[in-house]
């Protein structure tokens, strides 16, 4: 039974909570806040064993076996480094940092102290994702051509929001643009010729709104429209010379995707439910490789996840 600690007490803290309840040998152990109160009202909720007023008393309990950083990505370096630190597995929200510097010392950290580290990618751990790459990858739809992948969800400004304030790495690419990134790597790799980037601050420092396009090799594009603004469908469509996968709306969390044919014909029709919410298939990933006594994950390997900093970071500075 791995007993795991929680780092922070917000929404997707909580959703996480819940889905450990759906992954086998995975126990809601410890939480933790920076306030007492906070950490105990949360564990009493979701059937915590202990909470703590700190995350260094977290971070030092010997009875935590990992702990799941859940605090906003401007605390991501400081936590995961007081974990591993410690010499505790870790699972990290993303973005898994704000700069790609903080994220290779991380990575070089968790491998010095011989830690297993994780970025909390669940859209890769879905069945649905990996039935897509299966598809891909065993010559249904050919060479890809093009990809179009869009998050934008609409959300009042609000100047407190973690979302609008520079500090705790708000904005749209830190935020949204992390998926459609890991998304279109995942298919078309990371050897892309440039990334053009149209971006519409507003009155305010971060970016609301992004289009993020991607150049590969033979005339292979691929675009993604990001930002705070609007409410889109956001679906995303990977189109080959052969036929196209198409997700579901709400592409990074659906459950379904369909392979068509050049014609447009449904050759395939995928549907795996959540068993929670989906968080629970990145609680088992993580669960399997500490079974088998991996550093890291060969689904989310760390150094795709340092080449998605650098995209983002390059992204943010130009």
């Amino acid at each position: 039974m791995y007993k795991w600690g929680i780092m922070a007490t917000g929404i997707i803290a909580e959703t996480f909570a819940k889905a450990v309840n759906y992954a086998e040998n995975a126990e809601c152990y410890a939480a933790a806040s920076r306030n007492l109160e906070k950490a105990q009202k949360f564990a009493q909720k979701l059937g915590f064993k202990k909470a703590y007023g700190s995350y260094e008393e977290l971070a030092a309990d010997p009875d935590v076996d990992i702990i799941y950083v859940a605090t906003p990505m401007s605390c991501h370096y400081d936590n995961v480094k007081l974990c591993i630190d410690n010499g505790k597995n870790v699972l990290c929200e993303k973005s898994l940092t704000c700069t790609k510097e903080e994220a290779q010392k991380l990575i070089a950290l968790a491998r010095e102290k011989g830690v297993f580290f994780m970025e909390a990618m669940w859209m890769k751990c879905l069945p649905v994702f990996r039935k897509a790459l299966e598809w891909f990858q065993s010559g249904k739809i050919g060479e890809i051509e093009t990809i179009r992948a869009d998050f934008s969800n609409f959300v009042k400004f609000d100047p407190t929001s973690r979302l609008f304030r520079k500090d705790l790495g708000g904005g749209a690419i830190l935020d949204l643009g992390v998926y459609p990134v890991t998304l279109i790597t995942a298919f078309l790799g990371f050897d892309y010729n440039k990334i053009v980037k149209y971006t519409n601050y507003g009155d305010i420092e971060i970016d609301r709104n992004d289009l993020i396009i991607f150049e590969y090799p033979n005339g292979v594009y691929t675009s993604s429209l990001i930002g705070f603004d609007i409410e889109n469908e956001n679906r995303a469509v990977i189109v080959g010379e052969k036929g196209r996968i198409a997700f579901d709306p709400w592409f990074f969390c659906t459950t379904k995707a369909k392979l068509y044919n050049k014609a447009g014909e449904l050759l395939e029709d995928f549907d795996f439910p959540h068993l929670c919410n989906g968080y629970e298939f990145e609680i088992i990933e993580a669960q399997n490789c500490l079974d088998k006594g991996l550093k890291e994950s060969e689904i989310i390997p760390l150094a795709d996840s340092k080449k998605i900093m650098d995209i983002l970071d390059y992204l943010l500075l130009n």
